[in-house]
């Protein structure tokens, strides 16, 4: 199964019909490839007037890849899943991070999953980062930078999950925490 807008988006940001990346992939042997390879061809095949080449070849891998059945949505090139989610906050990074910090200091679990260990923030000129490892062996990452206007983009990804099915799971926890900020 392949997202339809992401799809849709490679068609409009590469000129080229979906079915023509598909075609132009099979008669490569795209199928027999693993995803750095498929992600490579893609780039070589990719039409010369495309801005931003490389994150597009990576989109068109990933997109062949569902279409060939090669793994689903929110599957990773190694056969694990993840889910990601954001969120637009008013204030800057620091402030976001501090409410974050708030809404998420005393927790002792996540989706009734506890936390392992202790939760670490760290930061760049232009990141913020919180991170915490849960029981079950999966990773949470947010990463907080700023906007506009006032205002902050709050992006969760949580890492090593180990199905669709705990994608569909943990997305509305996440989405649910994220609109507490």
């Amino acid at each position: 199964m392949v997202k339809p807008m992401n799809t849709s988006a490679i068609a409009a940001a590469t000129n080229r019909p979906w079915q023509r990346w598909v075609q132009l992939l099979e008669d490569a042997g795209a199928r027999h490839m693993n995803h750095s390879q498929i992600a490579v061809l893609a780039l070589e095949l990719m039409p010369a007037d495309v801005e931003q080449k490389e994150w597009w070849a990576q989109g068109t891998a990933v997109a062949f890849e569902q279409h060939a059945g090669l793994r689903v949505p929110g599957q990773t090139s190694t056969g694990d899943f993840q889910v990601s989610t954001s969120r637009i906050v008013g204030g800057d990074k620091d402030q976001v991070l501090e409410a974050w910090l708030e809404l998420v200091g005393s927790r002792t679990e996540f989706g009734e999953v506890p936390i392992e260990g202790e939760a670490s923030t760290s930061s760049t000129d232009r990141w913020r980062y919180w991170r915490v490892s849960l029981s079950d062996g999966t990773r949470v990452v947010v990463n907080i930078n700023d906007k506009q206007a006032g205002k902050a983009l709050v992006g969760l990804q949580h890492f090593k999950l180990d199905s669709a099915e705990a994608v569909a799971y943990w997305r509305p926890i996440w989405k649910d925490v994220l609109a507490q900020l």
